[in-house]
């Protein structure tokens, strides 16, 4: 072996350097630079095959180049392979990430089990009775799936050659280590190496393989920006744990779109699908109550139904309160000036909450309508109609402006059997006889008029 080499990388976002300095110049923070170990043996991890022909690639016009549709792997979980794009691609690299004990490891055990395919899921992180007591909980039988509990790259390489699984799944990145690099596992060097060790074998076995990524106190993945780069497609799995609710997000995919959404909820047996997110989302009560109202949202490509909540009172102190949850109360104020100055409701010296039920954030600016209607309701204390939902955005001079992709809220509004639904009169619709009643208004005068008379 050579003189061993070392250089210097940023804890934070992996920029090298040849000296040590105390800020970093690319992220601007302090006392992240540290000192690694860079060089390397001269043979490698995972030797491919010599070419048959020995040629070099030459450049093809790109009209020359054959086009061929992608064969995917289906996961037997349908909202994994819509926010990859229909399943898995062969050969890819896909990383995972997400908050402690959101449901990671749960998630991928719980689809390497269901899976038709030859599964090799690598644990750095439990034991194999750790994992086979989870398994039991999820599903007790499987013939396709074999558990190795290991952290050297070389003797995992060893084990697939062994065992020839179709996909391989690691848990987690952050904990293996390559014999090529001598620094400790999760460092810069060793996550970047061993990162790289995986695409080379990825891509030359056609093999896929789905990697879990911790992340940083920011949310961010841990480890060099370079890893999220290296990869074909990122997933972000977010919820709060006081919730039962996980949202799966694709922040990067090469394969497909990174507006698809996939929406789970955890239960003693694992994470089940929801496939029709508006269930948890709406509110199932016998009687109309005032203060409510439903509003039709986009979550990337996914139309979904909320239901905001209102309660309006008058302030017993003198100040009075303006309080959301999952909502933007800056947005909130605007909207209250808005009916105290253009439709002259007295809100001022009033107490205003609002919640978006099912725990959810929403920044959507078409649920405007579905706030200013709840609030009216509250302060009127008459009920919005059963079957009503709203999609619209309101200006600062009261008028109820055009939201995109309304022709999809309109249609999941009417799968869902609402009778009437409020949008823009500017809104350009492009669908041919819905089976739902298309109410167009321009202002919230026009709103309330229809709803409370």
């Amino acid at each position: 072996m050579s003189k061993v080499k070392t250089s210097f990388f940023c804890q934070n976002c992996g920029t090298q350097y040849a000296k040590w300095q105390g800020q970093c110049n690319a992220c601007k923070e302090w006392n992240t630079i540290a000192e690694e170990i860079i060089q390397k043996q001269e043979k490698v991890a995972w030797k491919s095959e010599p070419t048959p022909t020995g040629k070099a690639p030459r450049p093809l016009k790109i009209n020359e180049i054959e086009s061929t549709q992608e064969i995917r792997m289906d996961t037997t979980d349908g909202e994994l392979n819509r926010v990859l794009g229909g399943g898995i691609v062969p050969g890819s690299l896909t990383l995972l990430g997400g908050e402690p004990g959101i449901g990671k490891s749960t998630l991928l055990l719980q689809i390497s089990l269901k899976l038709p395919y030859k599964t090799l899921y690598v644990s750095g992180e439990e034991s194999q009775k750790q994992i086979k007591m989870r398994a039991e909980r999820i599903t007790p039988n499987s013939d396709n799936c074999y558990i190795l509990t290991e952290t050297k790259t070389q003797n995992i390489f060893k084990q697939i050659e062994a065992i020839q699984p179709e996909i391989v799944i690691i848990d987690s990145i952050q904990t293996l280590h390559t014999d090529y690099i001598e620094s400790t596992a999760g460092s810069i060097s060793q996550i970047r190496e061993t990162t790289a060790e995986l695409i080379k074998f990825a891509k030359e076995t056609n093999i896929p393989v789905i990697l879990i990524g911790h992340i940083t106190k920011d949310g961010n993945i841990a480890g060099p920006k370079i890893l999220e780069h290296m990869v074909d497609t990122v997933l972000q799995f977010e919820g709060d744990r006081n919730h039962v609710y996980r949202i799966l997000r694709s922040l990067k995919n090469r394969f497909g779109s990174t507006a698809e959404l996939g929406i789970y909820e955890m239960l003693g047996s694992g994470l089940r699908e929801v496939s029709n997110p508006s269930e948890i989302l709406i509110s199932h009560k016998d009687e109309e109550m005032s203060g409510t109202a439903i509003a039709t949202t986009m979550e990337g490509m996914r139309p979904l139904m909320i239901e905001i909540q209102s309660l309006v009172s008058t302030a017993v102190y003198g100040t009075p309160q303006r309080s959301t949850t999952g909502y933007n109360a800056k947005r909130l104020n605007m909207i209250l000036a808005v009916l105290e100055k253009r439709a002259g409701f007295r809100l001022g010296a009033k107490d205003v909450f609002l919640n978006v039920t099912g725990g959810i954030s929403v920044d959507d600016p078409a649920i405007d309508l579905a706030v200013v209607a709840a609030i009216l309701s509250s302060n009127e204390d008459i009920p919005v109609t059963k079957g009503f939902c709203f999609a619209g955005e309101v200006g600062l001079s009261g008028e109820i402006r055009p939201v995109n992709r309304v022709d999809q809220r309109i249609q999941e509004a009417e799968k869902l059997g609402f009778t009437t639904i409020f949008v823009s009169k500017y809104n350009k619709i492009a669908l041919k006889n819905p089976g739902i009643k298309i109410e167009l208004v321009a202002k919230i005068e026009d709103v309330a008029g229809i709803l409370f008379g």
